[in-house]
């Protein structure tokens, strides 16, 4: 097996961290546009190998595509990060341009791979992956919905004093502060529903600071978090690579299911060696399908900024 990262920043270079740790391919390659970069990552991450015992090799390169040729999984992180007060939508003209690229040179080298898709606005980044690659859609997968899940659960966990790892909790929609969605009636601790342990003030809160938690992080850090995004990836890429069939919220193409169509959106799908297998469809009721329409109306409206680039 072998898996590219593209893109040696802190969420790439995190991501392809935990893949070498638990060794998810024999082979990985970190590529990066800057010079020594990707290079003097991939150095320490090696130097790490014999401490934490895997046997991963971590190969870096600087823009040299040939190097990820045979790659089964790409990953994308490529792109600039957000900075405190920006949007995932005010990176769209600048990373939409290094994502076709990216893809293009890719493909030219591996094109069997599997994308998975990172770059912000992330929903839109995935729909200009599928639209320029004119690759079956199961291979093409947007990461956000884990990572917002996974944040999700942690202040689920919070509000009830519980391990996060006890909870089941699912964010649908697109990958932005205003239209990701935290199905809060799903939400469980133990089969037992959040509603249940929770009165609606705090679950309502539990619901508003994950939509806001990559913002929150940014303007603490002053750029976008990595640690959490970098997991969210590896644990997908696993799923992928291990034919887990793990159902995992991510971004992938519709064509009907949840009353949308030619749009790429996150819902629960089933994670397996070919990319993605089947979409699980929740019965959302009214409120929930109207938040969902509502949150396609405006991811599809970013989408637009594509064509008018002439990308797709």
């Amino acid at each position: 097996m072998k898996i590219t990262v593209i893109g040696a920043g802190n969420v790439g270079a995190t991501c392809a961290n935990v893949i070498a740790q638990r060794e998810l391919a024999s082979e990985l390659v970190l590529l990066d546009i800057k010079e020594g970069i990707s290079e003097g990552k991939s150095l320490d991450m090696m130097q790490t190998s014999a401490l934490l015992g895997f046997d991963t090799r971590v190969i870096g390169s600087t823009n040299d595509y040939s190097k990820t040729a045979g790659s089964d999984v790409v990953v994308i992180t490529s792109g600039i990060p957000r900075k405190p007060g920006m949007t995932r939508e005010d990176l769209i003209g600048t990373n939409a341009g290094i994502v076709k690229g990216v893809v293009d040179n890719i493909l030219k080298y591996s094109p069997e791979a599997i994308f998975v898709l990172v770059s912000n606005p992330m929903d839109t980044m995935t729909y200009l992956a599928l639209k320029a690659s004119g690759i079956p859609k199961n291979r093409v997968i947007g990461m956000g919905g884990i990572l917002d899940s996974s944040r999700f659960k942690c202040y689920l966990s919070q509000a009830i004093g519980c391990p996060a790892t006890d909870l089941h909790g699912v964010v649908i929609g697109g990958h932005g502060d205003t239209t990701m969605i935290p199905l809060t009636r799903f939400a469980t601790y133990m089969g037992v529903p959040a509603a249940d342990l929770l009165d609606a003030e705090t679950l309502a809160k539990v619901a508003a600071d994950t939509m806001v938690g990559g913002a929150t992080l940014t303007g603490m850090l002053g750029t976008s978090a990595w640690y959490a995004p970098g997991a969210a990836v590896a644990l997908l890429v696993e799923s992928i690579v291990r034919d887990e069939k793990k159902v995992y919220p991510c971004c992938v193409s519709l064509e009907g299911e949840y009353g949308q169509e030619d749009i790429c959106i996150g819902v629960p799908v089933v994670i397996g060696k070919t990319g993605w297998e089947k979409i699980v469809e929740y019965k959302l009721n009214d409120e929930e399908q109207a938040k969902f329409n509502k949150s396609a109306d405006a991811v599809r409206s970013m989408n637009k900024v594509l064509v008018d680039m002439k990308l797709v």
